[in-house]
């Protein structure tokens, strides 16, 4: 308990990042002041987000900078405390960042966040009852507003995110069509998520034969969307929107190495009177205890499936990283640190 292995932020990356904009780092585990606590991390949380702090240039989220360890959610359990808000033993969820160990101090008001793991295991806090998920309720539940009966389309259905926006769909009495890349991950979000179809996009080389397939898997349109991709994939979605839907924009995949995101028709937004709305999950914070509790209360019963693809060891971080940018990925991406 003396070395703490990082991987730090060493370039950034031109076009698509590599493994070569990152660096494997030792650094002594650091010896506690008063109200500070140390933590040991178990699994630590890769996501999309991650790509667009690497570049130097104005955006949502502070770039990261070059030589520290690269930020990110954590959990793990407290294994040195000089804080009484915190024992030895806790487990905890927090941004440790991509490294073994780390320490927060008293004056970090929200920094660690202690959890029930009886119910629901550690690594869910980092996925369906952590940011990914609060992702998907407040898409969902704030900006879509599905009711029951209408139907709403998710892209990258099978990622940690989408999984959540279907089955919270269903268990609001909306239909649930997802987009997915390849045939195994279409299968598990309807068999096992029990998504009412989902289309392999991989399928179709045009906007034109993708909405071909919508309009088979949504006979009576689209009324709420949850968009993480952009490109091909929002324009076949919006010929098929109904009058009044709604978009709630979280990500854009398709363009985060730079690439341009033309809109093939911009004018359906007007023709449609669509509702398009992109959000930033931390800027609303105010609704976090409510999508854990029915977040929390689903996984723990059962209502709400979710699933892992697990690197190992804090050096496998940075290639299953590059992976999850190209969709290697099943469900969420964790690195298990122990």
């Amino acid at each position: 308990m003396t070395t703490n292995k990082q991987i730090h932020l060493v370039s950034r990356p031109s076009g698509e990042p590599t493994t070569g904009n990152f660096k494997l780092v030792e650094a002594p585990v650091p010896t506690l002041q008063d109200g500070q606590v140390l933590v040991r991390n178990h699994f630590l949380s890769l996501d999309p987000y991650m790509r667009g702090r690497m570049n130097d240039a104005k955006s949502y989220a502070q770039p990261q900078p070059l030589n520290e360890v690269m930020g990110g959610g954590t959990v793990g359990e407290v294994v040195e405390s000089r804080n009484p808000a915190f024992k030895v033993g806790d487990k905890v969820v927090g941004m440790g960042g991509w490294q073994q160990y780390h320490v927060v101090s008293a004056e970090q008001r929200g920094a660690l966040r202690v959890v029930d793991t009886t119910h629901i295991p550690l690594s869910a806090y980092l996925g369906a009852v952590g940011m990914p998920g609060v992702t998907a309720w407040y898409g969902l539940v704030k900006i879509i507003e599905p009711k029951a009966g209408q139907t709403v389309v998710v892209s990258a259905a099978s990622g940690a995110v989408g999984t959540a926006v279907g089955q919270l769909a269903k268990v609001r009495g909306a239909r649930a069509v997802g987009i997915a890349g390849g045939p195994d991950k279409c299968a598990y979000v309807v068999n096992e998520l029990g998504f009412d179809a989902c289309i392999d996009y991989k399928q179709h080389k045009d906007a034109k034969s993708l909405s071909a397939a919508l309009k088979e898997a949504c006979p009576d349109g689209v009324d709420g969307y949850f968009e993480n991709v952009g490109g091909m994939v929002l324009d076949a979605v919006m010929l098929r929107a109904n009058a009044f839907s709604r978009i709630a924009l979280c990500g854009m995949i398709s363009g985060y190495n730079g690439e341009p995101i033309p809109m093939a028709a911009p004018q359906l937004l007007l023709t449609n009177r669509m509702r398009l709305e992109g959000f930033i999950v931390s800027e609303h914070m105010e609704v976090w205890p409510e999508a854990l509790k029915e977040l929390g209360t689903l996984v723990a019963t059962g209502k709400l499936k979710y699933r892992e693809s697990v690197a190992q060891g804090i050096e496998a971080a940075p290639e299953a990283f590059l992976g999850l940018l190209k969709g290697r990925n099943f469900g969420k991406q964790l690195v298990k640190l122990i």
